[in-house]
């Protein structure tokens, strides 16, 4: 997965979409080119473990002009994406997922609310520090198909020049880390991310199909 420091959306086009909502079943999706057949992206607990998706709501506490304590609810426009053991209903992980559209397309930008390293999770290993990955939704009755942008494949894009945006070369990690605003990530999704020719979504190797199980 391409990891970013910014925001891959901006606040403007920002959506909710109540049909990510649920506890959904996950399992690896194949890439379509053949070369990248033996790869091996998820870890035992990315596709074991239940994914809960609910929009996240704010509850806290103010004081009211008489000074008594009162409870104040307010939806917030992402969503929680909570990883929980399927056994014991006990939770491994959980992402801030805000989801956006660019050209009609709906796409997802990823961030950890925890700083928790499984050695079973290639997604908890991919999101320990606090960047941003991306990815596009693809959403059907209750089936849904979610595609990060790998980091390989953006850095061979960025060597052919098909895409310019910032990015510095993390050396320790040998992978790249993008840098650009979330105004130049959001323009690289729009003149890019819709072209199969640039972005081929159904060849990243970091794909999952999700199953509804109930909302």
């Amino acid at each position: 997965m391409i990891c970013s420091l910014h925001p891959f959306y901006l606040e403007k086009n920002v959506v909710l979409f109540p049909a990510v909502e649920g506890s959904w079943t996950a399992r690896p999706i194949k890439p379509v080119d053949l070369k990248n057949e033996k790869s091996e992206v998820w870890s035992k607990a990315d596709t074991l473990s239940g994914w809960k998706i609910e929009r996240y709501i704010s509850i806290s506490t103010q004081k009211t002009s008489k000074g008594k304590d009162t409870t104040v609810v307010n939806p917030m426009n992402f969503y929680e994406v909570k990883l929980v053991s399927n056994v014991q209903d006990s939770l491994y992980y959980s992402f801030k997922m805000v989801l956006f559209r660019i050209k009609n397309v709906l796409y997802a930008d990823f961030t950890p609310r925890d700083k928790i390293i499984r050695s079973d999770s290639r997604f908890g290993l991919e999101s320990y520090f606090p960047v941003h990955t991306l990815a596009k939704l693809k959403i059907t009755g209750g089936e849904m198909d979610i595609s990060w942008l790998g980091a390989e494949y953006m850095k061979e894009m960025i060597e052919k020049k098909r895409v310019r945006v910032n990015y510095h070369w993390v050396e320790s990690a040998k992978r790249l880390l993008l840098t650009g605003t979330s105004g130049q990530l959001t323009g690289m999704i729009d003149r890019y991310a819709g072209e199969p020719r640039f972005i081929d979504w159904e060849n990243q190797q970091a794909m999952l199909h999700l199953n509804l199980i109930n909302r």
